[in-house]
């Protein structure tokens, strides 16, 4: 399919948002436990819930923000380093596309710009071409599925709209991620070190019972990345488990620990984030790093996120482009490597 010269083109990228204060930490997370993809009672007890939980984690929760320091007024870097990402991906689609006009726009799912004040900014452009682009790597329920949902329910206006599910085996993020983790085995020299390659953790039951690809595409990409480094020692592990539910495993303070036994340090991946926030800046770098000096799992080195690196803005400019020649739904590059229940390409091909 050959798009027309001269077009709008608008590229809405999804991610779920951070508080931007300590004093919206409390409505963020109220926001985050509303959402029925991620406690799936019905309304009115999950928004009761919902009160309950952000009531007892504000607390705790802004204790951790605090701690990445007073540049981000007790919140979160997220949507900063989001629209440096939108700035670069619009950069670069400018180069690509010179007949058109393309703006990028963030849509975000827990905290501003939430997905309704981005639909009325993209009703209000009225573009000929919509590309829906979530930055979550890897297909899971939790983070893609909910906020396509929300977009979808909520934007009417002009375009023809396709979707990007996932990119888990894009060449420019594995590229991005190969050279991250080289460059920290560099640091770490002579000293033995394995690589963790750290995911945030869902429900086991989501896998199991819901279909949900999330793990599978952790794998696949964390081989991919593991092969172009050329890595003899790494696992994939998970972090940020919450509740009594069993997530998927192991988690990253259990590799970590498994680490210090067999007497070597470690370099952490956080495999499924683009960008910097509170799982990277506290999780990882604070409270792990501590584990890992206490245990004796040492030299601990994090790898930093994507963010503005060339090769994964190249990816995003290229999922976009391939996308513009398509409808429907599909991912870029390699995506299910099986039949998952919870793929969205999939129930399109099955629903045709």
């Amino acid at each position: 399919m050959t798009q027309a010269v001269g077009q709008r083109i608008a590229v809405v990228v999804f991610n779920l948002g951070g508080p931007d204060s300590a004093a919206t930490v409390r409505p963020f997370l109220f926001n985050l436990f509303n959402d029925k993809a991620i406690i799936g009672l019905p309304a009115p007890l999950r928004t009761l819930l919902a009160w309950w939980i952000s009531s007892r984690r504000e607390k705790p929760a802004q204790a951790n923000y605090a701690l990445m320091g007073t540049r981000w007024n007790g919140g979160s870097p997220l949507l900063p380093e989001t629209l440096e990402q939108t700035a670069a991906l619009e950069a670069v689609l400018g180069d690509r596309l010179p007949g058109d006009t393309v703006r990028v726009f963030t849509a975000m799912r827990y905290w501003h710009p939430m997905t309704a004040e981005t639909v009325t900014r993209v009703t209000a452009w009225k573009p000929d071409q919509l590309v829906l682009l979530p930055l979550y790597p890897q297909y899971s329920t939790t983070t893609t599925a909910s906020s396509l949902q929300a977009w979808n329910e909520t934007y009417k206006g002009l375009g023809v709209a396709r979707t990007v599910c996932c990119y888990p085996q894009a060449p420019g993020w594995i590229e991005t991620q190969a050279a991250a983790i080289t460059a920290k085995l560099a640091e770490a020299g002579d000293r033995p070190v394995r690589v963790l390659f750290s995911a945030h953790g869902i429900p086991e039951s989501l896998v199991t019972s819901k279909g949900d690809p999330y793990q599978q595409q952790i794998e696949a990409g964390c081989a991919a990345v593991a092969a172009r480094a050329g890595l003899s020692d790494w696992t994939i592990c998970y972090q940020s488990r919450v509740g009594p539910m069993i997530w998927l495993g192991p988690s990253t303070p259990d590799a970590i620990c498994q680490a210090a036994v067999d007497g070597v340090g470690v370099v952490v991946a956080p495999i499924a984030f683009v960008s910097e926030h509170i799982e990277t800046l506290v999780e990882l770098d604070i409270e792990y790093a501590e584990l890992a000096e206490q245990v004796g799992a040492q030299p601990y080195l994090r790898v930093p996120t994507p963010g503005t690196a060339a090769p994964f803005i190249d990816a995003l400019a290229e999922a976009t482009l391939q996308a513009l020649e398509r409808t429907g739904t599909a991912p870029f590059g390699p995506g299910c490597q099986g039949d998952w229940a919870a793929c969205p390409c999939q129930t399109e091909r099955t629903a045709a």
